[in-house]
């Protein structure tokens, strides 16, 4: 896979650490350009300059993407940068409230919403009208397990996850005659930072969920990188709209 992106450039969000950065570093490696955007600046910045030292290009944008003014600037620096938009992986979101709905702070809920779901819509809409300039382009969005089916006390992330999910089935039959192609992926259990920390902390918790797994195994930062990067290439030309699990077969004996 090493120039399957040769010549291509894009962007992805919440690249600092984590499925982002793997992200990033995959896209690299097929040959994009990369524009790294995280809230953590020293940490997008180490994303950088991990893609740089293995020979690839990339560059670094601080945004919020709760902000639209400061998304719509990392879309019109990336093209600025690049001269062009060709692919984005729109992942950042995160789970500000993990209690019952009964219970939960509506501040939580307006908090995932925003980040999560605006976010992820702020994203899309500006990428599009920059890809329309240039002839279409792809989208992948960081759906999750949760966007797929329920997860209790995790209303807000369930819910703007399965937006993600709608948004992507939609914006697919609003622009695909205009050569956009947009995704999903539905990352399960993944070693991010998190994840490792959790590990740590609760051991027996952890080899619970291992024992879950059908592959016996979580997936890596690399393996959703990949992901996202066949669906960012031409071997991916005619799949849009649908929203890809990466769980090494999690969810096939959920749904």
């Amino acid at each position: 896979m090493t120039q399957l992106l040769n010549g291509k450039a894009g962007l992805v969000t919440a690249s600092g650490s984590g499925i982002g950065r793997g992200s990033a570093v995959a896209l690299a490696k097929a040959g994009a350009k990369v524009m790294v955007s995280d809230v953590d600046e020293e940490a997008g910045k180490e994303t950088v300059r991990i893609i740089t030292e293995n020979g690839g290009e990339a560059k670094f944008f601080k945004c919020d993407v709760s902000d639209e003014e400061q998304v719509k600037a990392l879309v019109d620096e990336t093209v600025a940068a690049f001269g062009k938009l060709d692919f984005a992986h729109n992942n950042a979101g995160i789970n500000a409230g993990q209690k019952k709905i009964g219970e939960l702070d509506s501040n939580d809920w307006d908090k995932t919403l925003k980040v999560t779901l605006y976010g992820t819509f702020y994203s899309i809409k500006h990428e599009v009208n920059a890809m329309l300039k240039t002839g279409g382009g792809a989208i992948v969005n960081t759906a999750s397990g949760a966007g797929v089916e329920g997860s209790p006390n995790m209303t807000p992330y369930t819910a703007s996850k399965h937006g993600i999910v709608g948004l992507t089935k939609s914006v697919a039959l609003e622009y695909g005659k205009q050569g956009i192609r947009i995704n999903s992926i539905a990352p399960g259990a993944t070693m991010t930072p998190a994840i490792e920390k959790w590990a740590e902390r609760a051991p027996e918790q952890y080899n619970g969920v291992l024992e879950s797994l059908p592959a016996g195994e979580m997936s890596t930062p690399e393996d959703q990188g990949n992901a996202v990067t066949f669906l960012c290439s031409d071997l991916a030309r005619q799949i849009s709209g649908v929203t890809i699990p990466v769980d090494g077969g999690y969810v096939a004996g959920k749904l």
